[in-house]
Parts: C-alpha cells; structure tokens; sequence
C-alpha cells in the first residue's frame, strides 16, 4: 500500500502574504510541491489540507486532491500542525482513503528530493518506528553559540555543559527540523503530536531543506530554481 501524501497550506501568511500562492518561477510556490510528489509517483494520493477557496483551486489545477475544505478554526495562527493533521487524517478515513503511512510536505520547503522522501519512506517501514524526520545538521548550536536572556535580561547560553566546546565542531550535534515528515498515520492519531516519541532522523542537505519564510529567502530560492537545483 503506498503513502500518502499531505501537503497543509492555510490562506494566511503574515511574513510574506499569500506566501504559499506567491509566484517563484514561474508557478505559485505550493504547485512546485505538489508537482514534485505527484512526479515522484511514491504516492496513491497527494492531498492538500486547505481553509483558502484560491489555493484550494490553484492545488487542483496542479492535479492535487482537495477532498475536503479545512473548517477555519483548524487555519488560525495558534492552531496546532497536530490537530491539522488529525483533522485531515481522520477526515481521509472517513471518506475511504486507505493509507498506513502519510507524508507530510510542507510547501515552503520545495527542494526536498524525492529520492529522500523514498528512503524515509523505507527507513519508517524497516525500523517500524512513528516518524522519521527529514533533518539536517544544524551549525547554529545551542551548546555554542546561541543564547537567552536570563531573568535579569543577561545573554546566557541555552544549554550548558560541564565545559564549554572550544569549537562548534565539538560541541553536540543538534538537527533542523524541516519540511519532511514520515508519519505511521495510526501512531499518530494515538499520540496527536507531530513530535513523536520514537522518531528517527533522515540528514538531507540544507539546501534541500531551505524553507522560504521570508522575501530574503524568496530570493535565494529564486537562484536555486534558476540553477534547477535538486532536479
């Protein structure tokens, strides 16, 4: 049985406004997703969850699936990534999708390669684990060189060993998390949150999982779709 793809997009953006329908070469953002996971055929379904009629619209003419209109209290800044998903998982059930493993793509993030999304696919099927997470080793470290301010409203590292690494290279190695996400559908309605207790982590490059949140962004993914990165 294969996957499923879910590819959650609201109509609200306050970054970058109507960002997941924002033109980048040549196509709204979210349809270089929903290409991407229809061409990489891994998938039965790839279905966008949606409150916004105009990307509900634009995602078909993509040839994604709409099979439902996501209700507005599950589209606000303080809704849950969790309960979007639950919504979409048991509303798919209800409406006879039959699918063991979903994965979710997040549009902001297009260069995931499929050949990646493949191995979380084999690597969530080996190991019968709840999620792998598409990661990458991330140089910004908590252990190193990033700080809070205390309660005073002094800098202070966020966490702190016994000693400090005298280099990045020998401090912990933390992950990013990105827009690459291989659920076992069942354990997550079991759990409800995306961060699950027995996940396991897949390293991409980070240019695979530049996420564009902001107009910056938007520009270094220009360069990257000018150079056909990740094709």
């Amino acid at each position: 049985m294969k996957p499923i793809c879910l590819i959650c997009a609201r109509g609200g953006s306050k970054g970058v406004p109507n960002k997941n329908i924002k033109i980048i070469s040549k196509k709204p953002l979210i349809a270089h997703t929903i290409t991407s996971a229809i061409n990489s055929k891994l998938f039965s379904h790839v279905i966008v969850s949606t409150e916004d009629k105009k990307i509900a619209q634009i995602s078909k003419k993509y040839g994604a699936e709409v099979p439902f209109i996501r209700p507005k209290k599950l589209s606000s800044d303080t809704t849950s990534v969790g309960d979007v998903f639950i919504h979409a998982i048991k509303k798919l059930y209800s409406l006879g999708y039959e699918f063991e493993i979903f994965v979710n793509r997040d549009c902001t993030v297009p260069f995931i390669k499929n050949s990646d999304i493949k191995k979380t696919i084999e690597l969530i099927k080996k190991k019968k684990c709840d999620a792998v997470y598409g990661v990458y080793r991330q140089h910004l470290n908590p252990y190193f060189n990033m700080m809070e301010k205390n309660k005073e409203g002094y800098l202070r590292l966020s966490k702190k060993l016994k000693e400090r690494p005298k280099s990045r290279q020998k401090a912990p190695i933390v992950f990013q998390l990105n827009g690459l996400f291989t659920f076992d559908a069942k354990k997550f309605l079991k759990f409800g949150d995306p961060i699950m207790p027995k996940a396991l982590p897949y390293e991409i490059s980070p240019e695979s999982g530049l996420m564009i949140d902001t107009e910056i962004e938007f520009k270094i993914a220009e360069v990257l779709f000018k150079f056909e990165y990740g094709k």
